[in-house]
């Protein structure tokens, strides 16, 4: 009980950074809005550049969307870093400012382009491996990507507070995983489980708009749904990275937050 009650409070105390500082949500926002920028950038130039097809000039279009993809994850990874960075000065009993957020991804840009790098690399390794051995590599590539998920999980934080190399930092992080593997993926499931069943409730205008009003209520309903779902993902996005500056607060201090960060605690009514 003692793995769960911590995550609980550690969950609680995630969503107390964020319903204090609502700020760090524009963080996932600008990170989705840069990322359709530059995929719309990408295909858009290409297509009036008139540069070759796909056909005739498969190794530019290859090295293009690797460009691409390496581009995507740092961006990622580059606000990640901002929510991570302002969650860590209200845990502290800070007021972090979005410029908080920036000024401390910037500062550590080097550190955030070389992670994106080797993550990006990975990523496309196990894609490689899903690809090319059928379902058992599927199922390996499934296994091996949760792994550097958890081994990885406070990389960031190592990286922008520790200011360790890439190779000691994955080190850090694992250890740090380790000391806290039960706060870690019990946290990140609950989460999950609470944002699908949040996202289930989407469907509802969905099939309210069909029964009640045909196509064009379907339409309607549909819209509705993919606004619902993008102010969802918005709040996973910051809640996570909220999370990820709580367990890290939670592994290298050995304490709950709300055992060190008075701010976070209810406070009591002011007498008149």
């Amino acid at each position: 009980m003692g793995k769960l009650s911590n995550s609980w409070q550690l969950m609680k105390t995630s969503f107390s950074v964020l319903r204090r500082d609502k700020e760090i949500m524009i963080f996932p926002i600008l990170s989705f809005t840069a990322s359709a920028l530059i995929l719309f950038s990408f295909f858009v130039g290409f297509w009036f550049l008139g540069l070759p097809s796909i056909d005739s000039s498969l190794w530019i279009w290859i090295i293009a969307m690797i460009l691409v993809y390496f581009v995507l994850f740092f961006i990622v990874i580059f606000f990640n870093t901002a929510i991570i960075a302002c969650a860590n000065i209200r845990l502290n009993g800070g007021d972090p400012k979005i410029t908080d957020g920036l000024r401390i991804a910037f500062e550590n840009i080097g550190r955030i382009l070389i992670w994106s790098i080797i993550s990006a690399t990975v990523g496309m390794i196990l894609q490689a491996i899903r690809e090319r051995a059928g379902w058992v590599g599927k199922i390996v590539a499934g296994i091996l990507g949760i792994a550097w998920t958890y081994v990885t999980f406070f990389i960031i934080p190592v990286l922008i507070y520790e200011k360790k190399g890439i190779a000691p930092s994955i080190r850090r992080s694992a250890s740090l995983f380790k000391q806290t593997w039960g706060e870690t993926i019990i946290g990140t499931f609950g989460f999950g489980i609470i944002f699908v069943l949040l996202a289930l409730l989407g469907i509802l205008p969905i099939l309210l708009g069909a029964y009640a009003g045909g196509t064009i209520g379907f339409l309607i309903g549909l819209i509705c749904a993919f606004f619902y779902w993008a102010i969802i993902g918005v709040i996973v996005s910051a809640l996570n990275g909220i999370y990820v500056a709580a367990m890290y607060q939670y592994a290298t201090k050995k304490q709950l937050p709300s055992e060190f960060d008075a701010s976070l605690m209810p406070q009591p009514a002011t007498p008149y």
